[in-house]
């Protein structure tokens, strides 16, 4: 793994983008808790494996950067994983402090999104749009009724 650059048999394993990036999603091995999404180029995820410290590429910066570099909340790697597809990490990782730039132990706090299953779902979707059709269909029906008064008139 000379000059950051990962060997040709593990290369042809992963699928990068066309940016040559591949998401990486860490998670606390001791406990399976997600702590955060980024993203690694093959120099980041060369530099992870020769290391064991959780090494990104930062897409607005344009660079490498190590987890924990300035913040102190570095991340000590375990182990790392493809899927099944080859087109995504999964590290493995002990977290010293909190993953999230926020502060927060993990990234993702907040901004549950609710499933709608089942019928209640089904009843509300069907609500909604019966609303839609109506709001939809009243400015054409008020239309045509203006337009069946007018012919009327002119009669």
């Amino acid at each position: 793994m000379t000059d950051h650059q990962l060997p040709e048999d593990l290369r042809s394993q992963i699928r990068f983008t066309d940016d040559g990036l591949i998401p990486a999603i860490a998670q606390e091995a001791s406990t399976g808790q997600v702590l955060m999404m980024a993203w690694m180029d093959e120099a980041a995820l060369a530099i992870t494996l020769g290391t064991g410290e959780g090494t990104y590429w930062s897409r607005s910066r344009r660079e490498l950067w190590r987890k924990g570099a300035t913040s102190g909340h570095t991340q000590r790697v375990r182990r790392v994983r493809l899927d099944c597809d080859g087109d995504v990490v999964l590290l493995e990782v002990d977290q010293s402090g909190p993953a999230c730039h926020t502060g927060a132990q993990t990234c993702f706090t907040g901004g549950e999104i609710t499933l709608e299953t089942g019928a209640e779902s089904a009843e509300r979707r069907t609500e909604h749009i019966e609303q839609t059709q109506r709001t939809e269909q009243a400015p054409h029906t008020e239309q045509t009724q203006r337009t069946e008064r007018t012919q009327e008139v002119d009669r």
